[in-house]
């Protein structure tokens, strides 16, 4: 017999976790499905790290602050940048009406937001959706990949927190693929021989460059180093470890970062998609989609993480409205994402245009249309 829940969560990152976590409180009977619940803390670095100030009082009203404050994220007192001018400038949280930034163990912070979940009463499933159906009586169903073997589940409603993959809202909306950008990234955990043994410098540093621009942030595993900049505009050499450190050696400003680790350790970079995607229309009839799977952002914004809290939480109170013939409430669903949505897009075109030292080269000038 085919399993039925009220609402099954596709993904289990921390919009999904959060949509879950909020339906699960609510009462409903929700199934959240995620391929990815084996990761422990000690697994691969994840990256998408930093969490702004902001989301403190998110994490209060979701009852979460107590246990996040708890663990061992690292502090985040602000943000320098080589952005416009070769001059490094500062904007420090010491202000901030929220305090500090944090930044994250990513596996080990979405292991606490399912494990969250769990607890409200969402049951966890290690398993893959890989397509849904809509059967005649209006019943919806999702075929999963558990352990090799494929299986159905009904339920009213599906939210999509798959990423950037939108694996059921790319099927039931457009998607529309803002720029090719990427980011190659690479962490450095291991320390040379007569070194401090410990980086302390905590402030987020940005560097922009010719073909793109560059961050570095500690995180509690050691310090990611990543280059953003466009697929078709990436440089061979950033495949393979020797290569990655030689593009960092002719930066200014990140380099100097990176000095004190040993290079005879550093791991061959990894490749991620980071370009911006907005799913349209991000909801209908038994369907919604939430974080990266209905809005992606450009990590230069970081508020990627930020977004995804706060999509997830309107995501499982909508649900739980639609749940109680409340219908309407999609509406506002959409609403809400365009603000976001629109929001982001002026933020980005100001940021861009900040920079005019290289509006020449390719990456800078598609950037500048948008101006």
């Amino acid at each position: 017999m085919t399993e039925h829940v009220e609402a099954v969560v596709a993904g289990g990152g921390p919009a999904g976790a959060v949509a879950a976590l909020v339906l699960a409180r609510a009462g409903r009977r929700v199934l959240l499905v995620d391929r990815c619940t084996g990761e422990s803390a000690t697994s691969a670095f994840k990256v998408g790290e930093t969490l702004p100030p902001a989301a403190r009082p998110l994490l209060h009203d979701l009852g979460l602050w107590p246990a996040f404050a708890a663990d061992a994220h690292l502090r985040c007192p602000g943000t320098c940048a080589s952005w416009g001018s070769e001059t490094l400038h500062g904007r420090s949280h010491l202000y901030d009406p929220h305090g500090h930034g944090w930044h994250l163990d990513r596996s080990r912070f979405d292991t606490f937001l399912r494990d969250a979940a769990v607890a409200a009463g969402a049951r966890l499933r290690e398993a893959d959706v890989v397509s849904r159906y809509v059967t005649d009586a209006g019943e919806r169903r999702l075929v999963v990949r558990e352990q090799g073997r494929l299986k159905e589940v009904s339920c009213d409603w599906v939210v999509d927190a798959t990423g950037r993959r939108a694996v059921i809202g790319r099927r039931l909306a457009h998607r529309s693929r803002q720029d090719r950008l990427v980011a190659v990234f690479a962490l450095f955990s291991r320390r040379l021989p007569g070194q401090a043994s410990d980086d302390s410098e905590l402030r987020t540093l940005v560097e922009a460059a010719p073909n793109g621009w560059w961050y570095t942030a500690r995180v509690p595993a050691g310090r990611v180093v990543a280059h953003l900049t466009d697929v078709d505009l990436t440089d061979t050499v950033l495949r393979t470890a020797e290569g990655f450190l030689g593009e960092v050696a002719r930066t200014r400003h990140i380099r100097a970062r990176v000095d004190g680790y040993d290079p005879a350790h550093a791991p061959p970079p990894r490749w991620t998609a980071a370009h911006g995607l907005r799913l349209s229309p991000p909801a209908g009839p038994g369907w919604l989609a939430t974080g990266d799977a209905a809005v992606a952002f450009d990590p230069l914004s970081s508020q990627g993480i930020l977004t995804a809290l706060h999509t997830g939480a309107r995501a499982g109170a909508t649900v739980d409205r639609c749940l109680a013939g409340e219908t309407d409430s999609l509406a506002a669903y959409g609403a809400f994402l365009d603000r976001i949505a629109n929001a982001y897009q002026h933020n980005r075109t100001e940021a861009y245009r900040q920079e005019q030292r290289w509006r020449r080269h390719a990456f800078w000038r598609r950037r500048q249309r948008w101006a």
